[in-house]
């Protein structure tokens, strides 16, 4: 076993040994692109959405210097014709890129040292190897006189992100990869090459640095979307299995999309969520809210609009193909909000090239963020939002339909509030507040039609539920003779507390907003 050549399975059994959720199909993904034109694969993920995990499941699969069988009798892939065609067929090159910055004393010296390191460790196996020679030399080399032909699974990404402005040692980098990937002797070398990142490959102008990569991206996973995260039914089976809460679990770390599948989870968030026993903020935790902040501070047009669009519940369209694959050649709003897609704090939808916030996990840290940074207005209106929040339960109607309109004002231009649809996101924005005590349903089923907005108190808080039914140019005593007509308070029932109905009316003569508040009888 080796430190980059043959690593052996231990990582994955160590995985295997913990909550585990069967992801190797990816395996036959790899295995029918083996020695094709399609072998050169990069998947980018957020951190800790289990990049980690299928690096360590294919080094275990592919390495020949190890037996792996009994990691993998059992899961998908065993079903596979391919499985026994390339199980612990060949050698298998691992570089870890946040190991060799760690390691390199000087950042600048990474790619030197990378190249120096491994070369070494070649030659104990490999007399061919030689120093003074490139690593893509010398895997040339070792195939001639061998016949060796290498998977090489890399985190390619991590030197820029850590060195954001060393651009001479990105292009050295960049230069090395092409040297692997992108030569001549690409394909006597490689029998596949499986890279993982947070970023997709980095481009110049509108060219990928390694165009034979066929690349899965959190904007595109295309065949890759059931790897993305956890699928429904996988979080389906572990609720079931762990007596958790599903509609809970989603609406904490659902939110994720592409075309091929509608529901995609956080994984890491999901499995604490399920062997802590509770819901809560686990992904974010893992990370400083200042690398979200940093972002969101920053004074692109229209960036600060589309935030209060997007905290309020709405969407966002956007333009992806500007974003340059980094994170210091951001020149546009939709550079930013592009970049905040890769780092998992915003979802896509590739149908209507739109952007939102995921889900309650990811809204939590956006109004932290918020909070404390540059934004001034944004953070007052979140101290608006909750003195409202006081304001309804002390059951102020006036108070609340002057708040409203004061988000309204301060942070929706007219053109966006001309239907029911905006006054929604407009008072689901005024409502940011509730996050904290509340579970936000839009829609709600109940009796006859929908509710528009609910907010249900979370396990173990005394607040109660509120019921808000909004109107356009139509009366706020109307929105609360709809809620008692079509009985949407029934489906609270059955939590046993109290329940407040709100009516919320916009009039799109007058500009005013109204708001009439009474208990739901228990």
């Amino acid at each position: 076993m080796g430190t980059y050549l043959n690593l052996g399975n231990a990582g994955f059994e160590t995985i295997r040994n913990s909550l585990y959720v069967d992801k190797s199909g990816l395996i036959a993904f790899m295995n029918h692109r083996i020695n094709t034109v399609n072998k050169l694969i990069c998947v980018s993920r957020p951190r800790r959405f289990g990049k980690s995990f299928a690096a360590k499941m294919l080094c275990a699969y592919y390495d020949h210097s190890c037996d792996s069988h009994h990691l993998f009798y059992d899961l998908e892939i065993a079903g596979d014709p391919s499985y026994k065609q390339h199980l612990n067929q060949y050698p298998v090159l691992y570089l870890d890129i946040t190991w060799f910055i760690s390691n390199a004393g000087d950042i600048k010296n990474t790619v030197f040292c990378m190249q120096q390191k491994v070369i070494d460790e070649l030659r104990e196996l490999y007399p061919e190897a030689k120093r003074e020679q490139t690593l893509p030399e010398t895997l040339e080399k070792i195939h001639i006189r061998t016949g060796a032909r290498f998977i090489i699974i890399d985190e390619w990404d991590a030197l820029f992100r850590e060195a954001k402005e060393e651009v001479r040692l990105q292009k050295e980098y960049i230069q090395l990869l092409r040297g692997l990937f992108k030569s001549s002797q690409t394909d006597k070398m490689i029998a596949a090459a499986y890279m993982t990142g947070i970023l997709p490959i980095k481009k110049y102008g509108t060219q990928s640095a390694l165009t034979d990569f066929k690349e899965y991206t959190m904007v595109s996973p295309k065949r890759l979307s059931g790897f993305m995260g956890f699928t429904e039914a996988e979080v389906k089976g572990l609720c079931q299995d762990y007596h958790m809460d599903f509609e809970t679990m989603k609406t904490w770390y659902d939110g994720y999309s592409c075309c091929q599948m509608k529901s995609i989870y956080n994984p890491n968030s999901v499995v604490e969520a399920v062997q802590n026993g509770e819901y809560g903020t686990y992904w974010t935790e893992t990370e400083t809210y200042e690398s979200l902040k940093i972002y969101i501070d920053m004074n692109e047009d229209g960036l600060k609009e589309s935030l209060i669009q997007m905290l309020g519940g709405g969407e966002q369209q956007i333009d992806i193909g500007t974003f340059q694959n980094d994170m210091t050649s951001m020149k546009t709003r939709d550079d930013i909000l592009t970049l905040l897609i890769h780092l998992g704090y915003l979802s896509y939808n590739s149908e209507t090239k739109s952007v939102r916030i995921p889900n309650e996990e990811i809204r939590q840290e956006f109004i932290r963020s918020v909070r404390s940074g540059r934004h001034r207005e944004l953070a007052k209106m979140i101290s608006m939002s909750e003195q409202l929040l006081k304001d309804t339960l002390s059951m102020d109607g006036d108070a609340v339909a002057a708040a409203v309109e004061a988000v309204h004002s301060a942070g929706t231009a007219p053109i966006f509030y001309n239907n029911e649809q905006a006054l929604r996101s407009v008072v689901r924005f005024a409502y940011i507040s509730c996050v904290d005590e509340f579970q936000e349903i839009q829609e709600l089923p109940s009796g006859i039609g929908y509710a528009d907005i609910v907010y249900l108190p979370k396990r173990g808080s005394a607040m109660p539920a509120l019921l808000i039914e909004l109107k356009w140019n139509k009366g706020a005593d109307s929105a609360i003779t709809q809620i008692k007509n079509r009985h949407y308070p029934q489906f609270l029932e059955g939590w046993g507390g109290e329940i407040l109905m709100v009516g919320i009316r916009y009039d799109a003569t007058t500009k005013k907003h109204t708001c009439k508040i009474e208990r739901h009888p228990i």
